[in-house]
C-alpha cells in the first residue's frame, strides 16, 4: 500500500503543530498521511472500555515496536483477518499451526516473538476473565490523577510512573511485550491519557478529561 499525503496549503504554528489545508489543527506525525490523518481524526485518544478492543490495541501495539504506526495500520485488516478478529478465546486456542501460518502470511509482521505475545497475552486476558476482572479494567485503573497539557511533541513523554506500574503489573499475570514504552503508547491510544497537543483540533476529544484544570 503505496503512501497518501495531503499537499495542499499548509502552515506550522510557533508550537510545531501543522495548519491542514481544512484548516485544522493536527501534530506533525497526523498532519500529512491521509491514513494516518484519519486515524487522528477519528479514533486515537477515544476512549475503549471493552476487553477485545483494548486486546486488538495491545497486539498492535506490540507488533509496531521498532516500527512505524503507519506500517501497522496499512496491515490492520490482515492482521484481523489473520487473528480472527482478535477474538480472545480463539487467539488463546492458537496453537503450533497457527503460529506457522501466521509466520507464512506475508501481509503481516512476520515476526515470532511478537505473533507468541499476541498468542500468550490472549490466554492471560482469558485467565484474568476467568479471575473476574479484564484487561481493559486494569489498563484503566492507571489512569493518572492529573492529565497531560502539552503544547508541542517534545513534552510528551515516553513512558511514565503509571505505564511502568502497569507492565510491571501485566507482566505479573504472564503478559508479554508490554513494556512502559508500548503501555505508554497503549494509554495514549484508548483514551487513558490525552496527549493531543493543546492547539489540536482534537483535544479533549475524548470526553474523559477537563482541559480546565490545565488553567488551574
Amino acid at each position: 500500500m503505496g503512501e497518501n499525503t495531503t499537499e495542499s496549503t499548509e502552515s506550522t504554528t510557533a508550537t510545531g503543530v501543522i495548519i491542514g489545508e481544512d484548516g485544522l489543527a493536527r501534530p506533525p506525525w497526523a498532519a500529512r498521511d491521509e491514513l494516518l490523518r484519519y486515524y487522528y481524526d477519528t479514533e486515537w485518544g477515544m476512549p475503549v472500555y471493552d476487553d477485545q478492543s483494548v486486546f486488538e490495541r495491545l497486539c498492535l501495539e506490540g507488533f509496531q515496536a521498532g516500527l512505524s504506526w503507519r506500517t501497522i495500520l496499512a496491515k490492520r485488516e490482515a492482521f484481523r483477518e489473520a487473528f480472527a478478529h482478535f477474538d480472545i478465546d480463539t487467539v488463546a486456542r492458537f496453537g503450533e499451526d497457527d503460529v506457522a501460518r501466521l509466520l507464512d502470511n506475508p501481509e503481516i509482521i512476520r515476526n515470532e516473538k511478537k505473533i507468541r505475545a499476541a498468542i500468550t497475552n490472549a490466554r492471560a486476558t482469558l485467565q484474568l476473565q476467568k479471575e473476574g476482572t479484564s484487561l481493559a479494567d486494569i489498563v484503566w485503573s492507571y489512569q493518572p490523577e492529573e492529565n497531560y497539557y502539552p503544547t508541542t511533541v517534545d513534552e510528551i513523554p515516553s513512558s511514565s510512573e503509571e505505564s511502568k506500574a502497569l507492565a510491571k503489573e501485566l507482566k505479573s499475570y504472564g503478559f508479554t511485550f508490554v513494556g512502559p514504552t508500548i503501555m505508554f503508547a497503549l494509554m495514549e491510544a484508548i483514551g487513558v491519557i490525552d496527549t493531543h497537543l493543546m492547539d489540536s483540533h482534537r483535544r479533549g476529544s475524548s470526553g474523559v478529561w477537563d482541559d480546565a484544570e490545565a488553567a488551574g
